[in-house]
C-alpha cells in the first residue's frame, strides 16, 4: 500500500512527499481509512510507529481549507512538549492548505494564543486545563467542532487529567467523531474509551505495551548510586556510538545531580536537562539544539518520555527503573524510531529488581543482562544506601504480602524459632541421658 492509495487530495500527498515519507506504516495503513470512514477509533500502537500522521492525514482531509472562524477539530495532548510536537507536525503535512491551526499550552501567557484563536482557527492542539482556559473567555465557540482526538491516552490518566476531560466532554457537541490513541492500554484508559467512543473501530498492530523491534534492550545490574554515576560516565566515553543519547531520571532531583556530575566529565555545550521546574523557554530551546544535533547528552524525567518525535537517538539510558511501568515503553521508544535501530540500557539496583520484573510482566519478555564492563570502578554501598534499599525491598514484599511484617520481624522470628528448636533438641537429649542412666 502506499500513500496514493488512500482518498487524499494533492495537497496533502505533495507534503508526504516532502517530508520523506515514503510507504505507511501499519498503523496508518489501518486507521487512515477509517478515519476518513467516519469511524471512532481506538488505536494501539508502539512508540515511533507514526501514530501521529495516522490520525493527522485523515482529519486534515476531512477538514480540506479554512472555513469560517469556529474551531472544527481539537487535538488533546498530556504535556506542552507534545502538543507543540503534534501542531508541528500539522504544519508540515498542512504547508500545502489554508487550514488555521494554533498549539495551546499552560506556563505562558494566553492572551497570544486566545488571539491566534479570535483570528480564525480550524483546528487546536491543546493541553485540557488550556483548552477549559480558552472556553471559559466566550471567545472560542465549539458549536462547529466535529472531530475530537485524544493523543497519549495513558498519559492523560496517569497525571490525573480525567475530571477536566469529562468536563470538556460537557461542553463540546455531543455529535463528532472521536479518536483516541495509545501506546498502552490499560484499565483506566478502556473506561474512558467507554464513556466518550461509541462502537469504536479498535486498530492494533501490536498488543498494548510491546516494545518496537528496532530496539535492543540491556540490563546493567549496579550496586549503588556512585557505582551508576561510574557506568554512565564509561558509558558515555563512547562518544561515536554515543552519539545522541537520551537519559532518564526518577526524580529532578537526580536529574539535575547527573547534569551537574556530567557537566564536569565533558564540554557543558554537549550537554542539557530538562524537567517540569525547568522554564517552557528552556525546556523548548533544549528540545531544539537536542534534535538539530547540536547537544550530545540530554538528561530527563518522564517529561519527555511520551510523544516527542526526534530522530536518530542512539541510545536511551534507564538511569533509574521507572515505577510507572508503562514509562518503560515510552521512555525506550525515544530509540529506534521511524524504522531506525536504537538501544535501551538500564541500571538495575537490588530495590529496583522488583520493578523491573513487573516491567517484564507488561512488555512480555525478559530484558537480557549484561555483566558490568571490566575496569569499571565498584564502590561499596554506602551503610545509608544500604539501609534504604533494604526499606523499599521490604515495601515491596508488603505490596504482594499484606501478612509481611518486614526484614526485621522475619529475622527475630526466624531467631525465636531456631532457639525453640535448639531448646527441643536440647530437652530431648536431656531424656535421652536419663534414660541411659548418665
Amino acid at each position: 500500500m502506499e500513500f496514493s492509495d488512500f482518498k487524499l487530495n494533492r495537497q496533502l500527498l505533495d507534503a508526504v512527499a516532502e517530508a520523506g515519507y515514503t510507504l505507511p506504516t501499519p498503523i496508518q495503513a489501518k486507521a487512515i481509512p477509517a478515519v476518513l470512514g467516519g469511524q471512532d477509533i481506538m488505536g494501539v500502537a508502539q512508540t515511533g510507529t507514526g501514530k501521529t500522521a495516522a490520525y493527522l492525514l485523515p482529519l486534515l482531509m476531512k477538514v480540506k481549507y479554512a472555513q469560517g472562524k469556529n474551531l472544527r477539530a481539537l487535538i488533546l495532548a498530556p504535556t506542552r512538549e507534545l502538543a507543540m510536537q503534534i501542531d508541528q507536525a500539522i504544519a508540515q503535512l498542512a504547508k500545502y492548505t489554508d487550514i488555521r491551526h494554533v498549539v495551546a499550552y499552560g506556563g505562558v501567557g494566553m492572551k497570544a494564543q486566545l488571539n491566534q484563536v479570535k483570528e480564525g482557527i480550524d483546528i487546536l492542539t491543546a493541553t485540557p486545563g488550556r483548552f477549559m482556559d480558552l472556553y471559559r473567555t466566550n471567545e472560542m465557540p465549539v458549536k462547529e467542532l466535529k472531530t475530537l482526538v485524544l493523543d497519549e491516552a495513558d498519559k492523560m490518566m496517569d497525571m490525573g487529567f480525567m475530571p477536566q476531560i469529562r468536563q470538556i466532554l460537557e461542553v463540546i457537541p455531543t455529535k463528532r467523531q472521536n479518536l483516541l490513541f495509545s501506546a498502552t492500554m490499560p484499565q483506566k484508559v478502556l473506561t474512558l474509551s467507554e464513556e466518550f467512543l461509541e462502537y469504536p473501530t479498535v486498530v492494533e498492530v501490536a498488543p498494548s505495551a510491546t516494545t518496537a523491534d528496532t530496539v535492543s534492550q540491556i540490563a546493567y545490574e549496579v550496586p549503588n548510586l556512585k557505582t551508576k554515576m561510574n557506568l554512565l560516565l564509561h558509558l558515555l566515553q563512547g562518544q561515536e556510538d554515543f552519539n545522541r543519547v537520551l537519559i532518564f531520571t526518577r526524580t529532578r532531583t537526580i536529574a539535575n545531580n547527573v547534569f551537574k556530575y556530567l557537566t564536569r566529565k565533558f564540554e557543558a555545550e554537549s550537554l542539557r536537562v530538562i524537567h517540569a521546574n525547568k522554564a517552557q523557554s528552556s525546556r523548548i530551546n533544549a528540545m531544539e539544539d537536542f534534535k538539530a544535533g547540536k547537544v550530545r547528552i540530554m538528561v530527563a524525567t518522564d517529561v519527555v518520555s511520551r510523544g516527542i518525535d526526534i530522530s536518530l537517538v542512539s541510545h536511551v539510558i534507564n538511569f533509574d527503573v521507572p515505577l510507572v511501568y508503562e514509562d518503560y515503553v515510552h521512555r525506550i521508544g525515544r530509540t529506534g524510531r521511524a524504522l531506525q535501530a536504537g538501544k535501551a540500557i538500564t541500571f538495575i539496583t537490588v530495590a529496583e529488581a522488583y520493578h523491573v520484573g513487573k516491567i517484564q510482566e507488561i512488555i512480555r519478555q525478559e530484558i537480557p543482562r549484561e555483566p558490568l564492563p571490566e575496569g569499571l570502578d565498584i564502590v561499596e554501598t554506602p551503610f545509608e544506601e544500604s539501609q534504604m534499599m533494604l526499606r523499599e525491598i521490604d515495601n515491596q514484599r508488603k505490596k504482594d504480602n499484606p501478612d509481611f511484617k518486614g526484614a526485621f520481624h522475619e529475622k527475630k522470628r526466624d531467631i525465636l524459632e531456631r532457639e525453640k528448636r535448639e531448646s527441643k533438641r536440647a530437652r530431648k537429649r536431656g531424656i535421652i541421658r536419663r534414660r541411659r542412666g548418665f
